[in-house]
This record gives C-alpha cells, structure tokens and sequence, in this order.
C-alpha cells in the first residue's frame, strides 16, 4: 500500500504564478537556477504557510521576494507575511523590481550575503 501525498493546498496557485511570472523574476530566476549561485539550490514559487515565496533555499532556510510596485502601498501586510513565513524557520529577503532589474549583480550579492550569513 502505497500512501499518496496531499499536495499543498497552494500548488495550483504557485503553478500560475510560475507561469505569470513578472519580467523581475524571470530575470532572477535565470540567474538563481541550476545552482548558479555558489552552487545554492533555489525552487521559485514556493507555498509555505498561507502565502507562496518568490524563490527558496531550503538549505539555506532563505525566502528571496522581489516585489513590485504595489507593495509599497502594502507595507503592513507585508509584514504580516514576512512574519508567518519567519514562524516556518525561514529568513526573507526583499528586493523591488527596479533594483532587481538595474543592478542584478548588486542584488545577486546581497542574496550571497544573505545565504553565508548565520541564520
């Protein structure tokens, strides 16, 4: 007998925002995946809790988010969010889009602080 997994009740959503992804993370997807980033292994759209993180590094317990625009007027939800996916043992980072997209290297760096820094 085998037992089947429950999948996590956001999956469908993390599918279509894999598929619906912003121009942002598309560009730091390309640049976390296949362990291209000091061989760090990252999974993008990832349920945890209530809410789906942009990127993950389960190793690292890291939560990158690279947020747009109209999380400047969504600051307290925010962090709410960030709170809750602190209480499931990870660390987040947040990016805007325009920093991810002007400095890349710059945010890469900070994301390699992050990940060598002590949890």
């Amino acid at each position: 007998m085998t037992l089947k997994k429950h999948p996590h009740p956001n999956v469908p959503r993390a599918r279509i925002l894999r598929r619906d992804s912003t121009d942002a993370e598309r560009a730091m997807w390309r640049l976390l995946r296949s362990r291209q980033l000091a061989g760090f292994k990252f999974r993008r759209q990832l349920p945890i809790g209530p809410y789906v993180a942009d990127f993950a590094c389960f190793a690292r317990r890291l939560v990158v988010e690279i947020d747009g625009g109209q999380h400047g007027i969504a600051v307290a939800r925010d962090a709410v969010r960030t709170r809750v996916i602190e209480r499931h043992g990870f660390r987040v980072v947040r990016f805007w889009n325009n920093d991810m997209l002007a400095n890349p290297k710059g945010v890469l760096t900070m994301i390699l602080q992050a990940l060598e820094a002590e949890a």
